[in-house]
């Protein structure tokens, strides 16, 4: 309803210019308007502003179109359009005064077009350097005398999803839909999240887009890179909420790729990872990276299936940080690229208060890209 209102406001503020062209062009008479400026103007120079208030018009009229068909660019159209508008109104203020408050309203709206396009060109430039790391050669497929020596039930996990005789993912790309909320009694805010991973240099770039009560967008992006972490939240994406960075974001971004590569498995045989057994269903994993080192609980059940990881990771950010324990569940497992992953399941922290379960996921698309 929102969208039709201000496409509404849009044309309609884009055909009222037609008046200043047909006034100064002499087309027809226009009584409402004096022709009065704060400028003085000749009969040329009345014609060239004629000129540019059906260049204005034109402008409204092509960014509102672009918004109907949902152009990333209407935006860019419709700040030119504002900008052309607003000197004409300045120069023809006692008449023109009034169409100030529209061009407000068009800028206020294309304001998160613009946040939109800024948080997406930043997120690709990140993701652009995350990928180019990687060397362009031919991965190394995974072979069963790489599984010697992990504790079996890892061994069991490998071999059941599929990897062995299959190239070592390098980079992946990922899609998900989920749910998510921030505090345990809070609603669930549904969202569509995207993500990259590099395995050869760990890291990865992941975003996500929401609706928080009552109807705020919100874009949201977790990296981790170079051994560096960075949560970073923004309004209409363009207002920072959450920026979150520091040792502790560290170790957490740290534990979060750590418990994702079971979408990707190969990269359990990184030679920054380290398995060592708990039990016949159970395996400890270390990441040492970059000088820090985060460990997690990785539990599978007879078929080879992961089920779980326990880890204990920070909650929050800075001095007010605390570590708590953070589980991932697994319920649903299925066969994507040749390789069997889990793709449903959910993220909780098990606090002393109970279990907050902040966030729901559901693979829906995945890409190994062996480089």
């Amino acid at each position: 309803m929102l969208r039709i209102v201000f496409l509404v406001i849009v044309l309609l503020h884009g055909l009222i210019h037609l008046m200043g062209f047909v006034k100064e062009w002499k087309l027809a008479p226009v009584s409402q308007l004096s022709g009065q400026t704060l400028i003085p103007l000749s009969a040329a120079g009345a014609k060239i502003a004629g000129a540019f208030w059906l260049l204005a018009c034109l402008g409204f009229l092509w960014a509102g179109v672009a918004f109907l068909l949902k152009k990333e660019s209407w935006w860019v159209i419709a700040a030119l359009a504002v900008l052309v508008s607003q000197l004409l109104i300045i120069l023809y203020w006692p008449d023109a005064k009034a169409g100030t408050v529209a061009n407000i309203i068009v800028l206020l709206g294309l304001l998160p077009a613009y946040g939109d396009w800024s948080f997406d060109r930043m997120v690709r430039q990140e993701v652009q350097t995350l990928l180019s790391q990687s060397a362009k050669t031919e991965a190394t497929p995974v072979t069963r005398e790489m599984l010697a020596g992990l504790p079996h039930c890892v061994q069991n996990w490998l071999t059941q999803s599929g990897v062995v005789g299959k190239p070592k993912a390098v980079t992946v790309h990922l899609k998900q839909k989920g749910l998510m909320r921030t505090k345990p009694d809070g609603p669930w805010m549904p969202g569509e999240a995207e993500q990259y991973f590099n395995t050869e240099h760990p890291g990865f770039i992941w975003t996500i887009r929401l609706h928080m009560p009552p109807g705020l967008p919100v874009a949201g992006r977790d990296k981790y890179a170079g051994g560096k972490g960075n949560m970073l939240i923004k309004a209409f994406s363009l207002v920072p909420i959450v920026n979150g960075k520091g040792d502790k974001i560290d170790q957490g971004t740290m534990l979060r790729y750590l418990g994702e590569i079971v979408w990707f498995p190969s990269a359990a045989l990184s030679p920054y990872i380290s398995w060592e057994n708990v039990d016949s269903t159970s395996a400890k994993a270390t990441m040492e990276y970059k000088g820090m080192k985060a460990s997690g609980i990785f539990t599978f059940d007879a078929e080879g299936n992961f089920t779980s990881m326990n880890a204990e990771r920070y909650m929050g950010s800075g001095d007010g940080a605390t570590l708590e324990k953070w589980h991932i569940p697994a319920s649903e497992w299925r066969v994507m690229n040749g390789v069997r992953i889990p793709v449903k399941g959910e993220v909780v922290w098990k606090l002393k208060d109970g279990d907050f379960s902040y966030y729901k996921w559901e693979i829906t698309n995945v890409n190994w890209l062996f480089l």
